[in-house]
């Protein structure tokens, strides 16, 4: 199983789109700031939004498809499914 991913900084805040076939361990990463470079950098620790895909190409295709997006349809996007921009990585760790 691979997943698309976004995370926020806050509330309509800093956003990152990325694609990892765990994402316990990819969230958890960027919410311990881990790995150096962008989300350390602009404090993006909170995963708002993923999406499950089989295979990895469907994952990676999906992925730069919403890094095309405007800001603004990728906010929308996280308003429909996720409108209070709540971590989903608590659920995930039970």
């Amino acid at each position: 199983m691979y997943f698309v991913y976004i995370m926020a900084s806050e509330h309509y805040g800093t956003l990152y789109v990325g694609v990892t076939n765990d994402l316990l361990r990819r969230a958890a990463e960027h919410r311990s700031d881990a790995v150096p470079g962008f989300t350390k950098r602009y404090g993006v620790h909170r995963l708002v939004y993923f999406e499950p895909y089989e295979s990895v190409e469907d994952a990676i295709v999906r992925e730069k498809v919403l890094k095309r997006w405007r800001r603004d349809w990728k906010c929308a996007l996280i308003d429909r499914e996720n409108p209070t921009w709540q971590d989903l990585y608590d659920g995930l760790s039970r």
